[in-house]
C-alpha cells in the first residue's frame, strides 16, 4: 500500500476537520519548511498508538516472533530467536532442500549457519557429510577430505552406534569418489558462445549519468527537463541504465499456502517473503535479520549492507512503517541512504527562495533557449555545478513535490506521517544514528531533558521537512518495479505469467522522462536497476516518451484523462489530441463495443444502443448489455476457480457456454472474446491437448495483435505461451517459428540478456537436438 492504511488516514482527518480554520488556512498556504513549524507539535502520542494498534496487517516485525515455530517450514529461521538451536535446525534442514535441488554453494551457506547458531553436537556428522558432498559436486575436493577427515576423528571420539552404520556407509561412498576424481580429473569444458553472450554496444553520455549517447538533456517552461533524441534511434537500442537511488518492497497480495492450516502460525506468503529485501532478486535461501521476523534477504553481504545503510534504523519502527505505508517508507530511506548532511545542506539551500520549493522551474525560465550543452545544462535542476545530471541526492531532491496542487488534507495527512516517523526515532534514541553522530547514554539522556515533550529537534525537524518533500514527490515520480509471477493453475505444463508491482523506487533520470499514452520506449526491471529501450524507431530531434497510466490500447482517452489527473496535468499527447479533435469513437471503444443481439451489427448510441444496420431496427439499454457483460465475466470466473480445483472437462463446459453467449452481444474483437480463447488454450493444455490448446491460443493472439499491436510485448508474452504450447506438443517447425517471432518482439521490449530470451533459446536449441527420426515427422 503506498499510502498510510485506513486507520491512520481516517485519524489525520480527524485531526484536520479539529482544527481551527484559521490554522488550515494557513497550512494549506504554507511552505514545506513552515507547515512542519506549524504541524509538529498536532501530533498525539496516544492517538497515533491506537492507530497503529488498530492497524490490520501491521506485524512481521521484531517483538511478533511466535513462541514455538515448526523448523520444516520455509519461513521458521525467520521466526526463531537468533543463536538458538531451532533456528540452526531450520538451516540445517533447508541445507538438505537445497542439496536435493543441486544448489550446493547455498546449501554451503546454511551449513555454515546452522554451525555458527550453535547446531546440536549429536547430529554434526550427518550435516558434514552433506557439506563434503556439496564440495565434492564442486570440485573442491582439498576441502572435501579435510571434511571428512572432521567426521571420522568426530565419529571415532563418541563411539561407533547403531544410528551412526548409515554415516559410516556415506563416509566410505565419499573417500571412493574423492580417490576417484582426484585420479582421473574431468576436462575442463569451454565456455560456449551462447552461454557467455557479448556485452551490448554501449557509449555513455557524459552530461546525464547511464544514458547513452543518443539522447539530449533539454527544458523549456512547458515540458521543463526531458530527453530528446540527438540522432536517430531504431528499435531495440538501449536508451537507458540506471540503478534506482532508493526501492522499498512492496510486501503484496498474500499468497496462502495449502494445509497451512496444520502449522502453528500464519504461513501466507508474500512477496516480502519471496524477495530480497535490499537487492530485490528472487529469494530461495533467505538471510533473515536477526532483530525483526519482517526483512530478509538473499546473502549475509545484502544483510550486512542493508544494516549498515538503513534497517539498523528502521529495525525497530516495525508496525508504524507498515501503517504508514509505501510512500513513507521511501522517504524516510532516501533520507537516511543520503545522509544527514547532504539533506541539510539542500534543504537550507531550498530556504532561500521558497518560491523555488514549489516550481524550480523559475529559476530555469532564461534556459528555455540554452543548448542542450554542459553550459547550457549547468542551472537546470538537479545538474551539478558541471552541468552533469547524475543518478544522485541532488537529482532526486529537484524533483517536483508539487506542494501547491496537492489538497490541504493530503499535506497534512503526509505531514503528520513523517512527524510520527521523526519522533519514533526520537523516542528509541535513534537519533544519533539518524544524524551519523557517535551518541553515549550521558548524551542521550542530556538531550532527551532539554527537549519539551512532544517536540522535535532542530536536526530531526530538517530530517522530516526532506522527508515530507519526498513523500509529495512519489505521488508524481515513484517508479514501480515490476516482475513476471507466475499465475494460473501452476501445473507447470504452461508457465502463465503476469506483471506484478514487486517495489516501489526513485528513478532520478528515468523520472525526466515525460508521459504519453503512446510512448516510445519500454522499461524493463533487473533487480533494482531499470533499462529503458526504444520500442519503435525515434528520429533525431523526437522526445523520449514514457507511459505513466494506461496505454491508448487499454481504454479511451476520458478514461486515461481522469486517471492522470493525479499527476497534475492534463495529457496533451498525440495520442489523445487525434482522440479529442475527431468525432469518431476511440479504436479501444470500437473494438470492446456491443453487437447486435439479432445481427450482430455494431451498436450505437449512450443511454439506449441502437443497432447501426438500418434494415434490424433493434434498440437495447446500455445498462442490459452492461449487466449481461457484468455476468459474463462472473461465469468466467467460475470457470478459472473449477480449473483451479482440476475439474478442468467442466471449466471447459463452462467456458464453451459463456463464448456462445459472448458472441451474441460483443463484438468478434471484443478483448474478453481474446480471454476466453486463451483461458480454453490453459484448459487444454492441462489436459496435455496440446493441438486444441494451441487452436485456441492462436484465436487469442489474433485479438491481442488486434488491441496492441503486432510488435507489442503482450503479443511477445502470447506468442511464448503458444511456443511453450508446441514444444510439449512436439510441433517442431511451428514452434521453431513460433520462438523465432517471440524472440524478435522480446529483444526489443526486453534484451538479449532477458529471461524470455534465455527461456526461448533454451527451447530452441532443445528442439534442434531431437532426433531427425522425430524432426521429419513434425
Amino acid at each position: 500500500m503506498a499510502l498510510p492504511v485506513e486507520e491512520w488516514r481516517l485519524c489525520a482527518a480527524r485531526r484536520w476537520a479539529a482544527l481551527e480554520p484559521a490554522l488550515q488556512e494557513r497550512l494549506a498556504a504554507a511552505s514545506l519548511h513552515d507547515t512542519l513549524r506549524l504541524g509538529c507539535g498536532l501530533l498525539r502520542p496516544e492517538a497515533e498508538a491506537a492507530a497503529v494498534r488498530g492497524s490490520p496487517g501491521t506485524g512481521g516485525w521484531g517483538e511478533d516472533r511466535p513462541a514455538a515455530a515448526a523448523p520444516c517450514t520455509p519461513q521458521a529461521a525467520s521466526h526463531e530467536l537468533p543463536g538458538s538451536p531451532e533456528v540452526s535446525v531450520c538451516f540445517a534442514n533447508r541445507s538438505a532442500a537445497l542439496f536435493h535441488l543441486g544448489r550446493f554453494q547455498l546449501c554451503l551457506e546454511d551449513i555454515a549457519r546452522a554451525e555458527s547458531q550453535g547446531y546440536p553436537d549429536r547430529l554434526l556428522p550427518k550435516v558434514l557429510l552433506r557439506k563434503a558432498e556439496c564440495l565434492l559436486c564442486l570440485g573442491r575436493l582439498q576441502e572435501a577430505m579435510d571434511v571428512l577427515r572432521v567426521v571420522e576423528n568426530k565419529i571415532a571420539m563418541d563411539g561407533i552406534m547403531i544410528a551412526q552404520q548409515t554415516q559410516l556407509k556415506k563416509l566410505s561412498q565419499l573417500k571412493i569418489k574423492i580417490h576417484d576424481k582426484e585420479s582421473c580429473p574431468e576436462p575442463v569444458q569451454e565456455a560456449q558462445d551462447d552461454i557467455q553472450k557479448k556485452s551490448e554496444i554501449w557509449e555513455e553520455n557524459d552530461i546525464i549519468s547511464g544514458a547513452s549517447s543518443s539522447l539530449t538533456l533539454n527544458f523549456d517552461t512547458e515540458r521543463g527537463r526531458h530527453l530528446v533524441a540527438s540522432q536517430d534511434i531504431v528499435p531495440g537500442q538501449n536508451l537507458l541504465k540506471e540503478e534506482a537511488f532508493v526501492s522499498v518492497l512492496c510486501p503484496g497480495e498474500s499468497h496462502l499456502l495449502k494445509d497451512s492450516s496444520e502449522t502453528a502460525w500464519d504461513t501466507q506468503v508474500t512477496n516480502a517473503d519471496l524477495y530480497c529485501h535490499r537487492c530485490l532478486r528472487e529469494l530461495l535461501a533467505s538471510v533473515p535479520c536477526r532483530g525483526c521476523s519482517y526483512a530478509k534477504y538473499c546473502s549475509q553481504n545484502c544483510a550486512d549492507v542493508a544494516w549498515e545503510q538503513y534497517h539498523q534504523i528502521e529495525c525497530s519502527l516495525g508496525a508504524l512503517l507498515l501503517t504508514l505505508g509505501v510512500f513513507c517508507h521511501v522517504a524516510l530511506r532516501t533520507v537516511l541512504l543520503a545522509g544527514f548532511a547532504e539533506v541539510s545542506r539542500l534543504v537550507e539551500r531550498s530556504h532561500g527562495d521558497d518560491k523555488d520549493i514549489h516550481n524550480p522551474e523559475v529559476r530555469c525560465e532564461d534556459l528555455s533557449e540554452a543548448p542542450a550543452t554542459r553550459t547550457g545544462t549547468r542551472s537546470i535542476p538537479g545538474c551539478n555545478n558541471s552541468g552533469q545530471y547524475q543518478s544522485s541526492y541532488q537529482a532526486v531532491f529537484s524533483l517536483l513535490p508539487h506542494a501547491e496542487k496537492h489538497t490541504p488534507e493530503h499535506k497534512f495527512l503526509c505531514m503528520l506521517s513523517v512527524v510520527a516517523v521523526c519522533k519514533q526515532l526520537q523516542e528509541a534514541g535513534l537519533e544519533a544514528a539518524v544524524l551519523n553522530q557517535e551518541s553515549s547514554e550521558e548524551q542521550s539522556k542530556a538531550t532527551t531533558c532539554e527537549k519539551t515533550l512532544g517536540d522535535l529537534s532542530p536536526e530531526l525537524k530538517i530530517m522530516a521537512e526532506a522527508m515530507l518533500r519526498h513523500v509529495l514527490q512519489l505521488q508524481c515520480n515513484a517508479q514501480a518495479i515490476t516482475v513476471m509471477q507466475e499465475s494460473g493453475s501452476g501445473d507447470g505444463a504452461v508457465v502463465n505469467k503476469k506483471p506484478v508491482r514487486l517495489a516501489t523506487a526513485f528513478f532520478p533520470v528515468l523520472s525526466l522522462l515525460n508521459h504519453s499514452c503512446c510512448p516510445n520506449i519500454s522499461v524493463s526491471f533487473s533487480g533494482t536497476a531499470a533499462t529503458v529501450r526504444a520500442s519503435q524507431p525515434i528520429p533525431s530531434g523526437q522526445e523520449i516518451f514514457h507511459c505513466y497510466g494506461p496505454h491508448r490500447c487499454r481504454m479511451g482517452v476520458a478514461e486515461r484523462q481522469q486517471l492522470l489527473s493525479q499527476y497534475f496535468f492534463e495529457c496533451r499527447c498525440q495520442a489523445c489530441l487525434d482522440e479529442l479533435e475527431s468525432d469518431v469513437k476511440s479504436v479501444v471503444s470500437l473494438r470492446n463495443s456491443f453487437c447486435c443481439p439479432s445481427c450482430q451489427a455494431s451498436m450505437q448510441g449512450e443511454d439506449t444502443l441502437c443497432c447501426s444496420n438500418e434494415a434490424c431496427g433493434v434498440s437495447v439499454g446500455r445498462e442490459i448489455l452492461s449487466r449481461r457483460l457484468w455476468d459474463l465475466q462472473q461465469q468466467i470466473e467460475k470457470a478459472l476457480e473449477l480449473l483451479r480445483d482440476r475439474r478442468a472437462d467442466q471449466a471447459i463446459k463452462m467456458l464453451l457456454k459463456c463464448q456462445v453467449d459472448a458472441r451474441s452481444f460483443l463484438s468478434p474483437k471484443h478483448f474478453l472474446m481474446g480471454e476466453m480463447e486463451d483461458h480454453l488454450a490453459q484448459v487444454y493444455a492441462s489436459l496435455g491437448k496440446w493441438q486444441d490448446a494451441a487452436r485456441h491460443l492462436e484465436r487469442s493472439i489474433e485479438i491481442v495483435e488486434v488491441h496492441h499491436g503486432p510488435s507489442s510485448v503482450e503479443l511477445g508474452h502470447e506468442l511464448f505461451k503458444l511456443a511453450q504450447i508446441l514444444f510439449n506438443g512436439f510441433a517442431v517447425s511451428e514452434a521453431l517459428s513460433t520462438i523465432q517471432k517471440a524472440e524478435e518482439i522480446f529483444l526489443v521490449h526486453c534484451g538479449p540478456e532477458s529471461t524470455q530470451i534465455q527461456e526461448l533459446q533454451e527451447m530452441k536449441t532443445c528442439l534442434l537436438e531431437l532426433p531427425k527420426s522425430i524432426l521429419q515427422r513434425t
